[in-house]
């Protein structure tokens, strides 16, 4: 059964325990440690799967063990090839945060209608040897571990996963920058409960 941590974290709470037998997917956005040690006794077997639409669908996967570390995207799935770069585009080592570009044949063709998004998200694959090789620039800021896997830390933007849905901040504070009044605005997404993350929007009178 698959669904994002915010469906998981509902049927948890409406008192859902699992199925014999069961494989749980956790998709959409991150997979919380917490989330993941209450699942775990739900099934025989959990995965978190990473990966974004672009990359139609999942990129990466790692079965969740029982522990107190992070909760890690894993290897990348077969024909899919993952690289940590730097601003230059210099492959990175291990430990060494930079933003996570993925390759392989599952790469969409492009955005419809969107030529320069296209251009600046999808670039040439400088250390593949195979023709008309690409990579999708993620945004993802990740790290390679010492085992080989792959940890995502945090964005190189303001972009935030909610729900299950991509949201891009400042789209957001743009139009409320629209409204009467508003001198500037600011929004952020807040988690003051455990599991329970939302948008606040702060705002200056003119």
């Amino acid at each position: 059964m698959q669904a994002t941590p915010a469906t998981w974290r509902m049927l948890l709470d409406l008192g859902w325990t699992g199925k014999p037998g069961m494989r749980i997917i956790s998709t959409g956005e991150a997979l919380p440690r917490d989330l993941a040690d209450r699942l775990l006794p739900c099934a025989p077997e959990l995965w978190n799967l990473y990966g974004p639409t672009e990359t139609t669908v999942y990129s990466a996967l790692c079965r969740v063990e029982p522990g107190d570390g992070a909760i890690i995207v894993g290897r990348p799935v077969d024909n899919t090839v993952l690289r940590i770069v730097d601003k230059r585009m210099h492959p990175l080592p291990v430990g060494v945060p930079g933003e996570l570009l993925i390759g392989g044949i599952g790469l969409a063709a492009g955005y419809r209608g969107r030529p320069d998004l296209t251009a600046e998200k999808f670039i040439d694959d400088p250390y593949s040897d195979a023709p008309d090789a690409r990579l999708y620039r993620t945004g993802d800021l990740a790290f390679w571990r010492e085992d080989g896997t792959v940890q995502v830390v945090g964005r190189l933007d303001h972009q935030i996963k909610l729900r299950g849905f991509r949201i891009e901040l400042g789209e957001i504070e743009s139009v409320l920058g629209e409204f009467p009044g508003i001198a500037q605005a600011v929004v952020h997404c807040r988690e003051d409960r455990p599991g329970d993350r939302y948008l606040a929007a702060y705002f200056t009178h003119e």
